[in-house]
This record gives structure tokens, C-alpha cells and sequence, in this order.
């Protein structure tokens, strides 16, 4: 059978949305989701605003030509937003009223967490199958070494660093740069480690700000004459203000500074890795509905594809190995 051969006759009908946290590359695997099922003649529904927009049947018939130039923008098309109404069972019921109007037989969700929660429970309820894309920053899934958009995050945070380098090298300071990563300390971790900051304070990593502190005495010792730390804003000492507050009662002599880079994080163009790893996924959605799956995510896992249930993907903890841990250590004693 061709790889563009329809496997599932009886579905004609597929949806896809955006939810949560945007994530650079999210185009990327609408626009694959919409071509993949093309070639398998299925009708592809764009679904906007995420769940609410499921719920107030904001849904229109997405064609190929919708598609056309939009890989390399960040955002998304389809729109995101966070629903209180999903979370109830009344507005769970409006949703599937929405999807059943337009004859939606099987829906792929691009999100995080939350999203396939909702997911896993609308199933439950409503017995609509949802395949899962993993789209959030964070990286914080289980079932996938990388999350669509952390790429391109840790990126946009690696080259604001190299220039806060060039200023913090000029006056001989201590920077304190703030990432995203209330939950997870994946960028945090992949930021520091490649751009050679003095410390990394992430929440998987316990009592980091003691030992950074005599990772800086260290410093002094050796003369060194500024340094760059990394701190992801749920560190359990609290964010980038507040460990620089302290650090200076520490160093009275440092001249600190604090950078937050915030929400830059989330915009720009995608990487060429999310706009691959995007369009990947994409495809491997669409083929996954059409097999019968249902509640799974597709995601990459040594660089294959590979499918896990939601139940496992929300409740099972993705920590960083302890031999990037380690590493991470090692490099900051420059």
C-alpha cells in the first residue's frame, strides 16, 4: 500500500487546533496535518482559539492553499486560548456538539499538558478519538526527546545571552538571566550548558544556589572578572531577582544585574529542527488516526517516531539525565 493511500475509508473527516502556550513551529505541523491529509482525500477542519473555540464551533474547512506560506512564521494560525468552560462537563458537551455538526470523526490536538488532559478526558466522555502533537517550549513531555518550539526558544535565549556576554565582559559584572520554565528546567538547562554560563539553577536540581555561591568564591579566587547565570523562573529559590538580591548579600563587592527574557522565548520564526521536527509529527498524526489510534502522542524518541498514551505522556515526570546535569557542573568551572 502507497504511504498515500487512505488506510481508514470510513474517516473523511479530521479536525485540528492549536491550545496552550503558543510554540514556534505549530504552523509547521498544521500546515503538515492539512497537506498529509490531503493526499489521503480527508477533509481537514481547522479548529481556532483551542478549546473554546471547540466549544462555540468556531471551526472552518482548511484547504490546502490556507496552508501555503505560513512554515516559517511563528504563533499560530489557528490561535490559541486557555478554557474554563472545557473543564466543565457542560461545556465538554458543547464541544462534542460542535465537532458532531461538522461531521469531525477524529481531531489532532497540538499542546502540552493541559491540552492532552482535556484530550484524555473528552475521549473518555465523548469516545472521539484525539491523536496529540507535542507543542510547548518547555519540553517538559514524556514520550518525545523535543517538544515543537524548544529549539527555537533555547536559541532566541542563546543569542540574547551572548550579547548580555559582550556588556557583562565590558564592565566586569555578574548577570542574572531569567528563562521560562516554571515547571521544567530544560531550557534553563540547554541555555546555560551552550552559553557558557558560570551557573544553572533549574527546579529538577536542589540547593543550586549554595552551590553556586562557592562556585563564585571559586571565581574569585581565580580572578575571574564576570559571570553569567542562568536561572529558569521555577527555581525553587525563587526567580532571577530574587537569588540576585541574595547574592549580593553574599558578594556585597559584585555589581549584579538582572535580565528577564520572558516572553521572547515564545515569538520568531521557527528553527529549521522545529519546522522538521513539526512536519514529522504533522504526518505521523494524520497516519496515526487513520490506523485507529486513539489518546496516544506522537513524538520523536531517538530520532523515530513513536507513540504514547496520554495517561502516561501527563502523569509520567521528564527529568534532564544526570549526565547532562553533570555536565552542565563541569563546564561552569572554566
Amino acid at each position: 500500500m502507497s504511504i498515500f493511500e487512505s488506510k481508514n475509508q470510513l474517516m473523511k473527516r479530521i479536525a485540528v487546533f492549536t491550545s496552550g502556550g503558543d510554540a514556534p513551529g505549530m504552523n509547521a505541523g498544521v500546515r503538515a496535518v492539512v497537506r498529509s491529509a490531503s493526499r489521503h482525500g480527508l477533509h481537514v477542519y481547522g479548529i481556532y482559539r483551542g478549546y473554546q473555540g471547540m466549544i462555540e464551533g468556531d471551526i472552518k474547512r482548511l484547504e490546502k492553499e490556507d496552508v501555503k506560506n505560513i512554515i516559517h512564521r511563528g504563533g499560530t494560525i489557528l490561535k490559541t486560548a486557555r478554557s474554563m468552560d472545557f473543564m466543565t462537563q457542560e461545556g465538554r458537551q458543547q464541544a462534542y456538539d460542535s465537532l458532531i455538526a461538522h461531521d469531525i470523526e477524529g481531531v489532532i490536538a497540538i499542546g502540552g499538558n493541559g491540552t492532552f488532559t482535556g484530550a484524555d478526558i473528552f475521549y473518555k466522555e465523548h469516545k472521539i478519538p484525539f491523536v496529540g502533537m507535542p507543542g510547548t517550549i518547555d519540553n517538559d513531555l514524556f514520550g518525545t526527546d523535543y517538544t515543537i518550539g524548544f529549539d527555537t526558544a533555547i536559541n532566541t535565549a542563546i543569542n540574547a545571552i551572548d550579547k548580555i556576554r559582550d556588556t557583562a565582559d565590558s564592565h566586569n559584572r555578574l548577570f542574572f538571566i531569567e528563562v521560562m520554565g516554571r515547571h521544567s528546567g530544560y531550557i534553563g538547562l540547554y541555555t546555560g550548558i551552550a552559553s557558557g554560563a558560570s551557573g544553572i539553577l533549574i527546579p529538577e536540581k536542589e540547593n543550586d544556589t549554595q552551590h553556586l555561591i562557592q562556585t563564585l568564591k571559586k571565581g574569585i579566587k581565580r580572578k575571574k572578572l564576570f559571570s553569567l547565570v542562568v536561572v529558569a523562573e521555577g527555581d525553587e529559590s525563587g526567580g532571577a531577582i530574587q537569588i540576585a538580591n541574595r547574592i549580593k548579600e553574599e558578594f556585597p563587592l559584585f555589581e549584579t544585574k538582572v535580565t528577564i527574557i520572558g516572553h521572547l522565548q515564545r515569538g520568531g520564526s521557527p528553527t529549521g529542527n522545529d519546522r522538521i521536527l513539526a512536519s514529522r509529527l504533522g504526518h505521523a498524526a494524520v497516519e496515526a488516526l487513520l490506523d485507529g489510534k486513539k489518546n496516544i502522542m506522537v513524538g520523536l524518541v531517538n530520532n523515530e517516531i513513536k507513540q504514547t498514551p496520554f495517561k502516561k505522556c501527563i502523569t509520567q515526570e521528564k527529568i534532564p539525565s544526570k549526565g547532562l546535569l553533570d555536565l552542565a557542573e563541569i563546564l561552569a568551572m572554566g
